[in-house]
């Protein structure tokens, strides 16, 4: 089951300074970027208040912290795998206070990089002017500004509303089948059919589902995945499957009481006809080299885990999960052009929405 994250989490933010000084003069017509002025920018709102540079300087901080704090989206990757830390951007302040020259200073990974990064550019798609820095004599001037970003994963409620179910994430005792995760998948594995209209198609793959078991055994399937884009009959045939264990689970509690709680099931679809045989080995292999590519990003070798899974690529180009893995491979090691493809693509084969947020930005 996936393990209990915030799914709409609480981020703190900081706003950082450089202290070293520019000794370049300030002259007239000065295209010098500055790292500290007299006078240091500040994002608008505040500029109105009759009160002192320090107090506007105050408020303006925290209306940047408001503005991160509304657009910032906690990427679904990073949720998944507790990913927390703390991302630093740049960029400038020019003159007429726009932003230029956004930059991910440090990464801590997953896509937080790049949601940091694209909050940032919002500035300059929705043309907010910041009040510029100023030096001699309050003469305008370029300013490097260095903005950290916290992404925290805070303490979840006990459920979460989904189509308007509340699913609780939160146990005294977890949901589980009656006879254990080995009798269900070994039920379920009797159980699912290859649909017999596509038994010489060779069609092969995975569909993940995610069931709702509600206190009085009713159930319901919440999320499903395709991610080999295997179609209608299959999708059919895994709700039926999975449905048809009604009857045989119990329930999670919560302070005494039964609760609503979701279970994550995975299925998957080999074909047996004989002609398939070699499909069936190179889909056994690529799934192998994907999984050492995993292991290999673990311990920081990202090369030599991306030629794993562009040879898992090759023999299934179409598999939305190896190319949803690849193209998070990338955007880790800040590959755009080559996340921005392969993330794009296995969005389209495997309909999710985990990177809707990003992918303006990453296919820039």
């Amino acid at each position: 089951m996936k393990k209990n994250i915030l799914l709409f989490p609480i981020i703190f933010f900081g706003i950082g300074l450089c202290s070293a000084w520019s000794q370049a003069p300030a002259a007239s017509g000065d295209t010098t970027i500055y790292k500290v002025a007299e006078e240091m920018p500040r994002f608008p709102g505040c500029e109105k208040l009759d009160t002192t540079i320090q107090f506007k300087a105050q408020c303006a901080q925290q209306s940047l912290l408001k503005f991160i704090y509304q657009n910032i989206q906690y990427p679904y990757f990073a949720r998944e795998k507790g990913v927390e830390g703390t991302v630093v951007v740049s960029f400038v302040v020019e003159k007429d206070g726009s932003i230029t020259q956004p930059k991910i200073v440090r990464d801590i990974g997953e896509g937080c990089g790049v949601e940091a990064l694209r909050v940032v550019n919002i500035m300059s798609e929705y043309q907010i002017r910041w009040s510029p820095g100023k030096n001699n004599n309050q003469e305008a001037v370029r300013v490097a500004f260095t903005l950290p970003v916290r992404f925290k994963l805070e303490e979840a409620p006990p459920f979460v509303i989904i189509a308007n179910d509340s699913v609780w994430t939160v146990f005294d005792t977890p949901l589980t089948y009656a006879s254990g995760d080995t009798a269900l998948q070994t039920y379920l594995n009797k159980e699912i059919e290859y649909p017999k209209a596509f038994t010489d198609s060779c069609r092969i793959g995975n569909i993940d589902l995610q069931l709702l078991v509600r206190p009085n055994g009713d159930l319901r399937i919440l999320d499903m995945t395709d991610y080999n884009d295997l179609g209608y009959d299959f999708w059919a045939e895994s709700i039926q499957s999975v449905i048809s264990t009604m009857g045989n689970w119990t329930p999670a509690t919560h302070k005494g009481r039964k609760v609503p709680a979701a279970y994550d099931i995975n299925l998957s679809f080999v074909p047996k006809a004989p002609a398939c045989k070699q499909v069936v080995d190179n889909y056994t292999r690529a799934i192998r080299l994907s999984d050492e590519g995993t292991a290999l990003v673990q311990e920081g070798k990202s090369e030599e885990a991306l030629a794993k899974m562009s040879e898992a690529i090759a023999l299934f180009p179409n598999n939305g999960a190896l190319l949803l893995l690849r193209g998070q491979t990338y955007l880790d090691m800040n590959r755009m052009p080559e996340a921005c493809a392969d993330l794009s693509n296995g969005k389209k084969i495997a309909l999710v929405n985990w990177y809707d947020s990003l992918l303006p930005l990453i296919c820039k």
